[in-house]
């Protein structure tokens, strides 16, 4: 198992000692994500500050760029970094697709795989000059002359991740995906029972292994140096589960742990925008299903028994800073377990 770290550098200057600081700690690789700030830039700082660690998105939103936007900056990103880069993408949910992007949503998931198809077939033709000729669905791909192909580069073959909550996603990531984001807001039943059936069931369908398509989390975990910490840790971590919880698109899990009802509940605290309300309502057991519970000189060894043979890449869901003196035992504890 694979130990990672998220960050999320609200100065791009910062980029590079974080990640050479990720890189001296003996981690494998970090993480972005697009919330408030580009995804793709900090890697630019982060892949000529290392030489080791994997880069990747986690996730970048796939439907607002096109796929040969996304295409040249994964090319560039892969040459840049010597082939350690990974292209994680995700759909996000309807509301922003519409709202905040102003863009399509129709089909995710087929759509999705067109543009995971359609990638390659832009990549190959940045590789070896032949036409580019993509006709589907949703997207068609008939030109590019040499004047705007970036050529041929040493590390061509892109991975690229996935991220999904239902089971349709999870096949696609088996089908066609080298990797899979899970949910943080994830159950080792739901894992068990949803996700690593459905990318078993895309990976045949495919004539491919499970173990093509790598299963990445990074986890909730309730940590502190003292039983005092540990509980005001519990509190934010209670509150971020409900908040998930309250999401239709989630809805899934709840159902399969028979917390439907719960989910009603709280998806209607939300609409009243009584958020400080809704966490109360995540029980202990609830707590310790979507959460690994443990001091700071248990976590790592806790995550990694939770988590064997189910994830093959795990982070914890909170950024990794440097300067935090707080969390520097976490990490020295996390290197200690992962990367010995």
């Amino acid at each position: 198992m694979k130990f990672d770290v998220a960050i999320f550098p609200d100065d791009l200057n910062a980029a590079a000692g974080i990640a050479r600081a990720v890189e001296d700690y003996g981690f494998h690789g970090l993480w972005t994500s697009e919330t408030a700030h580009n995804p793709f830039l900090p890697l630019t700082h982060a892949a000529s500050a290392t030489q080791r660690i994997d880069l990747g998105t986690a996730i970048a939103v796939a439907f607002p760029r096109s796929p040969m936007v996304t295409a040249q900056i994964a090319w560039d990103l892969a040459s840049q970094s010597g082939g350690r880069f990974l292209l994680g993408l995700g759909t996000q949910v309807k509301p922003h697709i519409e709202k905040r992007f102003s863009t399509v949503w129709d089909s995710p998931a087929p759509r999705l795989r067109e543009y995971i198809l359609s990638l390659r077939a832009i990549w190959h033709s940045f590789q070896t000059g032949d036409r580019l000729r993509y006709e589907g669905e949703f997207y068609k791909f008939t030109l590019l002359t040499p004047f705007f192909s970036p050529g041929a580069i040493a590390t061509p073959n892109i991975p690229v991740y996935i991220a999904g909550v239902n089971e349709h996603l999870c096949r696609l990531g088996g089908e066609i995906c080298d990797g899979f984001h899970v949910h943080s807001f994830h159950t080792v039943k739901y894992l068990r029972e949803l996700v690593i059936p459905n990318i078993a069931l895309g990976a045949q369908k495919a004539g491919r292994q499970a173990s093509d398509c790598a299963v990445n989390c990074a986890i909730f975990v309730v940590t502190g140096k003292d039983q005092t910490e540990i509980n005001d840790n519990a509190a934010l971590v209670r509150a971020q589960i409900a908040f998930y919880a309250s999401t239709p698109s989630y809805r899934v899990i709840m159902d399969m742990h028979g917390w439907g009802d719960l989910a009603e509940r709280l998806h209607g605290m939300s609409k009243e925008g009584r958020w400080f309300e809704m966490g109360e309502l995540i029980s202990d057991d609830m707590l310790n299903e979507f959460a690994v519970v443990a001091p700071i000189s248990e976590l790592a060894e806790t995550v990694k028994s939770r988590y064997d043979g189910l994830l093959d890449r795990v982070s914890y869901y909170f950024p990794f800073a440097p300067g935090d003196a707080d969390k520097q035992t976490v990490w020295e504890n996390a290197a200690a377990v992962f990367c010995t």
